[in-house]
């Protein structure tokens, strides 16, 4: 898994705090992708009237965002050999499933 991971033998691996952090952040950014996406924009984009296709088009950019920091959070569960760091994969590779889902929707939303 660390080969998949591109996962560097003998570096200096991160510390708690740093696996954490990315933790927390990658789930915060999906999370505010789903809140802007499926409550923010469809309240108030109708009310705005000409913002109305921008909703798809953050989903995207919020979308590849929180998957990239999604992959960044396993490469830090694994570079430092946490104990969670299988139990933390899966639940990552769920999340990604939904994202990959969400984006998946929201290009086919985009018209350019």
């Amino acid at each position: 898994m660390r080969r998949l991971l591109l996962i560097p033998e003998g570096a200096c691996r991160p510390t708690e705090s740093d696996v954490e952090r990315v933790f927390s952040l990658s789930l915060a950014l999906s999370a505010t992708r789903c809140i802007f996406t499926y409550m923010l924009f469809p309240l108030v984009a109708p009310a705005l009237g000409a913002m109305a296709g921008v909703g798809p088009v953050v989903g995207v950019f919020l979308s590849v965002i929180a998957f990239v920091f999604d992959v960044r959070a396993i490469r830090a569960f694994w570079w430092a050999r946490d104990p969670r760091r299988w139990p933390m994969t899966w639940l990552y590779l769920v999340v990604m499933l939904f994202v990959i889902y969400l984006l998946v929707l929201d290009l086919t939303r985009v018209h350019l």
